[in-house]
């Protein structure tokens, strides 16, 4: 693209820890894969030996912002017990990151927990958010803070109760609304008070929120209150909590906390689809069109619907593009997703939008969860083999 860019724009990636280095040993996670619930994710796409080396071919890209993240089971396997090896491991992939000129953001939890802490019962219990994740939050920005460029501590908020505990297959496998709805509030607030905490250490923190378009497609009563059920678990807990410091998660009392106002530098998200609504249940959107491996409608048209809500929603507001791709093996398609989700951002930042950043998922081919490594979303293979996409990227950043 033949198209200038806010100066200082940041161009990036993301990754997780267990989908790049494999799950932790100490992991709910690797139980998971053990009990049969998911493929096995051995090391990762070998991040943890090539770290050095993949963020030098990222520098090469110009893409020198990247989202990483510190898994609490391998610096705290056991309660109350921190592991130096794997402090000494995570000290040394972010100074790598600093030295190849990658900015290096650190995301504290994604989707993964250590085995004490799930058994204990998670972000199902108050007291545990209260207590071992708030002492977790000061470890990490005590311990890394002076490595990190910036933080984005919690991955998809508001997606995490839904994969875990409305029945979608990830650990702990629940299905229980009442579950997701006391989950929903915990996840909501570790993640604001985790921000309000990062900032401390004088690094910028941006949300993750996992952020879909919904469009009602019938006039069915049931489909509006479904539709209004959606956007109050998926777009208004969070900023709701952001802009008024209340936080309201459908089937709980609302929960003021003033404090938690404000405690983003940057509202992140990730987008992937759009969704609709027919006879009460979730639908594809649009219903006819092109399908992922992932089986959603690949939309790219809806980032321009998001960054336009939150340009509303949010005035003011920096906003940062945290995830943006495509899992296909077609790598033409993937260039051409690219194109048009470059397109829709430079468009928004011409009306006005404040957008700061645009983050690919992901780098390098990894760990697709449910999907194992049937699932390709890199600009990369795992061969480290650069895909022609790449160049889409490459040109935007460098120009």
């Amino acid at each position: 693209m033949n198209t200038t860019w806010p100066e200082g724009f940041m161009w990036g990636t993301g990754a997780s820890s267990t989908q790049c280095e494999g799950a932790a040993p100490a992991s709910d996670w690797i139980d998971w894969e053990r009990d049969g619930h998911a493929p096995p994710s051995g090391d990762g796409n070998g991040f943890g030996t090539r770290y050095a080396d993949d963020f030098a071919l990222l520098a090469g890209l110009g893409l020198t912002h990247h989202r990483l993240s510190i898994e609490w089971a391998r610096v705290e396997p056991e309660e109350g017990v921190h592991d130096p090896v794997a402090i000494a491991h995570y000290r040394a992939v972010l100074a790598a990151a600093r030295d190849a000129g990658v900015s290096p953001w650190v995301c504290l939890h994604h989707f993964t927990l250590p085995r004490w802490f799930a058994a204990k019962g998670g972000f199902l219990v108050d007291e545990l958010r209260r207590t071992y994740w708030s002492r977790h939050v000061a470890f990490i920005a005590d311990t890394f803070g002076d490595l990190v460029a910036g933080w984005q501590p919690v991955n998809e908020t508001n997606l995490y109760p839904s994969v875990g505990y409305l029945g979608h297959g990830f650990a702990p496998g629940h299905d229980d609304r009442d579950e997701w709805a006391t989950v929903s509030v915990q996840i909501q607030l570790a993640t604001a008070e985790a921000a309000v905490r990062l900032r401390q250490t004088g690094a910028p923190v941006s949300s993750i929120f996992g952020l879909s378009p919904m469009v009602s497609l019938d006039d069915e009563p049931e489909t509006r209150q479904f539709a209004e059920w959606y956007d109050a678990s998926n777009w208004s807990a969070g900023l709701g909590l952001f802009r008024e410091g209340v936080l309201r998660v459908p089937g709980r009392d609302p929960i003021e906390r003033p404090g938690l106002a404000g405690a983003f530098d940057l509202i992140g998200f990730s987008y992937y689809c759009a969704f609709g609504a027919r006879r009460g249940r979730l639908a594809l959107y649009p219903e006819v069109g092109e399908r992922s491996p992932l089986r959603y409608t690949i939309w790219p048209q809806g980032l321009g619907l998001v960054l336009d809500r939150l340009h509303t929603e949010v005035p003011g507001v920096p906003l940062l593009v945290a995830e943006y791709g495509v899992g296909t093996p077609d790598d033409a398609r993937r260039a051409d997703y690219l194109r048009d989700g470059l397109a829709i951002t430079h468009g928004a930042i011409e009306r006005g939008v404040d957008v700061r950043g645009f983050f690919h998922w992901t780098a390098v081919d990894n760990y697709e969860w449910l999907h194992g490594y049937d699932m390709s979303f890199g600009l990369m293979d795992r061969d480290r083999n650069v895909r022609a996409s790449a160049e889409v990227l490459r040109r935007a950043a460098l120009g």
